[in-house]
């Protein structure tokens, strides 16, 4: 039902960007970035257009689109999954805030394995995308999964090959678990990868899982759930396998902090927690910093869907950003008059 309804919004939006003329700016406002919030956005654009009558047409482009295009000023807003650093976003004049929290998850294509079934470390994850494991019955896999049947079968690695804040936040957390992974790969929005094929957006690489027998990629949670992919579980900080959840992301999104006076600056990645998920990260916005008429339309969209917006994330497995947040962020606005 999920997916359906999104595919109906899609075309919605499709629409809205052909003929974005027609519209006064007052009517219609225009972003572009990560495919990590995109379910979300277009679900809150479409109830906000129908309440408010303004159109918020969002492109699915990457967060590395979504920052050159926001840069460039060709945008009236950018979205990012990696946030920008306090020194760049001065630089280029913008202003930054988190809008949404969802997980990173992997996910598998192995026949036989039930979904949350297999269970992987950080470090065999790290070795599995640096081709350093190339079966799914390597001795490492085998010796978690004890009862578990696994294939004698080649993997393929499924990533992304576009600028993803996804991949930014899936590699922070492989860097933080993986020396070799750090020293030979990194962290980053785009990555020398060792191996795999590369799909474009969270869209691209879901299809490629779907359709390629013993694959493993990484998308955000919602593109999970929209596909019906199989998923790992995943050992987080305290030594627990964890599955993917709205609760093991709100909890892991609950242990950290957050500072106006860098831009809200921050990754979500192998935080404590009993049952916190690994891989978590905030969506963050961009708005050019010149543009105070603009961005406060802007700014009144995201501040209605931090009103009204948590049911409809929840029911996309998204987590809204808590209360106290959602305060520090209206002072921020207020800090720079985007807000009475």
């Amino acid at each position: 039902m999920k997916k359906l309804f999104c595919n109906a919004l899609t075309t919605f939006f499709l629409i809205g960007l052909l003929f974005p003329l027609s519209l006064s700016a007052q009517k219609s406002l225009n972003g572009a970035g990560a495919s990590f919030p995109y379910p979300v956005y277009q679900t809150w654009a479409y109830k906000y257009y129908k309440e408010n009558k303004i159109k918020i047409n969002y492109q699915s482009i990457g967060s590395g689109g979504g920052i050159r295009q926001v840069t460039s000023r060709t945008v009236d807003f950018g979205a990012s999954d990696a946030p920008l650093e306090p020194e760049a976003v001065e630089e280029n004049k913008l202003l930054q805030f988190p809008a949404i929290i969802g997980g990173v998850v992997p996910a598998i294509n192995i026949e036989g394995i039930e979904k949350g079934e297999l269970k992987l470390s950080g470090e065999l994850l790290a070795s599995i995308f640096l081709g350093d494991i190339k079966k799914w019955n390597d001795k490492r896999i085998a010796s978690l999964n004890k009862g578990i049947k696994l294939p004698d079968a080649e993997i393929t690695v499924v990533h992304r090959a576009d600028g993803s804040g996804t991949t930014a936040i899936f590699s922070s957390y492989l860097s933080a678990v993986s020396d070799k992974w750090r020293k030979e790969v990194g962290s980053g929005k785009a990555l020398n990868w060792k191996t795999g094929i590369g799909g474009k957006g969270n869209e691209g690489v879901a299809n490629y899982i779907k359709r390629l027998d013993n694959s493993i990629g990484y998308v955000e949670y919602a593109y999970v759930t929209q596909n019906n992919l199989n998923y790992i579980r995943l050992k987080n900080k305290s030594g627990n396998f964890v599955e993917p959840s709205f609760e093991s992301f709100k909890e892991a999104a609950s242990k950290v902090s957050w500072d106006i006076n860098k831009h809200f600056y921050n990754y979500i990645i192998d935080v404590e927690g009993e049952n916190s998920w690994p891989i978590v990260g905030a969506s963050f916005i961009l708005l050019p910093r010149e543009k105070k008429d603009m961005n406060k339309n802007v700014v009144k969209f995201y501040d209605w869907a931090f009103k009204n917006g948590d049911k409809l994330a929840m029911q996309l497995d998204y987590v809204p950003l808590p209360d106290n947040l959602k305060e520090m962020i209206r002072k921020y606005w207020k800090k720079y008059d985007l807000i009475d």
